[in-house]
């Protein structure tokens, strides 16, 4: 079963004696996006007010639970001998994160139908509901109040990677889709609701949702049996090699254990999430990237490790090429390479290599 950790608990934050002092209430309760639709709130106008608005019209989250009511959901389930998806713990615990928690933790308002809404990411709010709008209470004190402190890219990677990157093996057979988690541009597709002002914050969502990826995949196939593990194997493989690329991933290739890989993994997304490049360093990265063309030609390993290599790549290329602002100068060739990777059944090694080298030419 996939674990969900969008609940995840943060530790406290220390707060300055000058603020107000709280404490997260233990088995704080749920209250719906009801909470933060008021025009007052989340749910007005103006950029600092919008955010339940662009989350209820905008978001795919609000449709993570109707997706279980139709045929595909169904005939998933069926599959995989789940008569109802709708109320299976294997699909609502991300489908519809409500279902899974205990009853004395919902309030009346909190609907298992709203999918992945607020607290879903935020934490349950009741202790901080109507104190995290006070002028005296700082983003220090709300965290200490039980909100997620996902201005931390470590926490909001870990808030989002349960749900976004491994999928049992026989709901894959069955015909779910395959996940592939990319912070930076899931992110960005959310759409967001929120303000990063940082211009380094986007390469750094890539890098520590990799790193973050790398880990969860890992984990994936310490608890898979061996026959179930090679696709897992091949992703794991061509994350080791891009974060190895980026000069991250130094000490993963050491590694002949899962555990080992798992712990790296995790060490490279905490710094990862501290990481402040400059514009010199993200075209080192770029270029590096973007000169592994020869690999794709001369390489001797599986086609599967292959294509999960050259979708890591074509991932990595568009965000840091986004940082640049170099994307309008080379989205010809972007473009080519994002339609190579589109299918893993007919992956084309030689010309995503030769795309691969035209984008190089081009920078």
């Amino acid at each position: 079963m996939l674990r969900f950790i969008a609940f995840l608990a943060i530790a406290v934050v220390s707060v300055s004696a000058k603020e107000p002092s709280q404490t997260p209430e233990a088995g704080a309760k749920f209250v719906g996006a009801v909470g933060c639709r008021s025009s007052s709130c989340h749910g007005g106008a103006g950029e600092k007010r919008s955010q339940y608005i662009t989350w209820s019209q905008k978001d795919f989250h609000t449709r993570a639970y109707a997706i279980l009511l139709d045929a595909r959901s169904a005939r998933i389930g069926e599959a995989v001998g789940v008569s109802q998806p709708q109320s299976s713990a294997r699909c609502t615990v991300c489908h519809s994160p409500f279902q899974p928690v205990a009853p004395s933790r919902l309030t009346s308002s909190a609907r298992p139908d709203e999918g992945v809404s607020c607290e879903s990411c935020h934490g349950a709010a009741e202790s901080w509901l109507r104190g995290h709008t006070r002028s005296d209470w700082t983003y220090a004190t709300r965290v200490a109040a039980g909100m997620h402190d996902l201005r931390n890219l470590y926490v909001r990677a870990n808030a989002c990677v349960a749900c976004h990157q491994n999928v049992d093996a026989d709901i894959l057979k069955a015909g779910h889709p395959e996940l592939v988690f990319e912070l930076d541009s899931q992110s960005v597709n959310e759409p967001k609701h929120w303000r990063d002002e940082d211009p380094a914050s986007g390469p750094r969502s890539w890098l520590t949702g990799q790193a973050i990826a790398l880990r969860e995949i890992t984990w994936a196939l310490i608890k898979s049996p061996p026959d179930e593990r090679s696709q897992l194997l091949d992703q794991e493989n061509a994350l080791v090699w891009l974060l190895d690329k980026t000069g991250f991933g130094n000490d993963l290739t050491k590694f002949s254990a899962f555990p080992g890989v798992q712990q790296s993994a995790d060490e490279i997304a905490e710094r990862a999430a501290k990481w402040s490049p400059t514009s010199d360093s993200l075209m080192a990265i770029l270029q590096t990237l973007a000169a592994s063309d020869s690999e794709f030609r001369s390489s001797n390993i599986s086609r599967q490790n292959v294509f999960y290599r050259a979708l890591r790549l074509t991932l990595a290329l568009e965000r840091l090429a986004l940082a640049l602002d170099l994307s309008p100068k080379i989205e010809k060739e972007l473009s080519a390479l994002r339609s190579d990777v589109q299918r893993h059944y007919d992956f084309d090694v030689a010309a995503f290599a030769e795309h691969l080298r035209a984008l190089r030419t081009k920078l």
